[in-house]
């Protein structure tokens, strides 16, 4: 008696997804949004054409998901740097630290694609993406002022809000800075400098 085996449709992926999107973002680097072509990912990103639409679909639907693998990924690395055990000038160093770090990270491309590359792109979705994400961060750093007022470094007055904001532009100034080439030692100098700065108290 033969048995009838269901077989399953189509043929097994011969690559392995998230690595063929961190191929993508580094295609996205060297090129930028508009330089890129459907070419020049399935080159990159060692997938055939056909696979390529299939699985990721156009251009601006890899873009989209490089951009959220890659903000997924820099969130939870700056997250743990920020809300680490540790007094809140450390923590804001530890930050600042990590964001030099990242933006100039040996075999990379210097900066970080949410500054360097994603501003540059005329599409609506990819703009609000941005919005998002730098809300996000100053959420997040306005949570850790807070839990620095409940520790009392820093006194119950303190302009959260507006520090929160100020961090996540030096952040933006480092990167920046970085993608032009300063060198990372004297980025590391400033980012421990700026989060003295950041915690000097309210002018009257």
């Amino acid at each position: 008696m033969i048995k009838n085996t269901a077989r399953p449709r189509g043929r097994p992926r011969s690559f392995d997804e998230t690595g063929a999107l961190e191929k993508a973002t580094q295609v996205f680097w060297s090129k930028g949004y508009d330089g890129v072509t459907i070419d020049d990912l399935v080159v990159g990103m060692g997938v055939g054409r056909p696979s390529l639409y299939a699985v990721f679909g156009d251009k601006r639907a890899i873009f989209l998901r490089v951009l959220r693998a890659y903000a997924e990924r820099q969130g939870a690395s700056a997250a743990k740097a920020l809300l680490s055990e540790q007094s809140l000038r450390d923590s804001i160093a530890d930050f600042l630290r990590y964001t030099v770090e990242s933006a100039t990270e040996k075999g990379s491309a210097r900066g970080c694609l949410l500054m360097c590359v994603a501003p540059l792109v005329n599409d609506a979705e990819v703009q609000r993406f941005l919005q998002h994400a730098a809300a996000g961060g100053a959420a997040l750093l306005e949570r850790r002022f807070r839990d620095g007022i409940s520790a009392g470094d820093i006194p119950p007055d303190f302009p959260v809000a507006v520090r929160a904001v100020q961090v996540t532009d030096l952040a933006r100034a480092l990167t920046m800075r970085a993608r032009i080439g300063t060198p990372r030692k004297t980025l590391l100098k400033d980012a421990e400098e700026a989060a003295d700065l950041v915690l000097l108290p309210r002018r009257v």
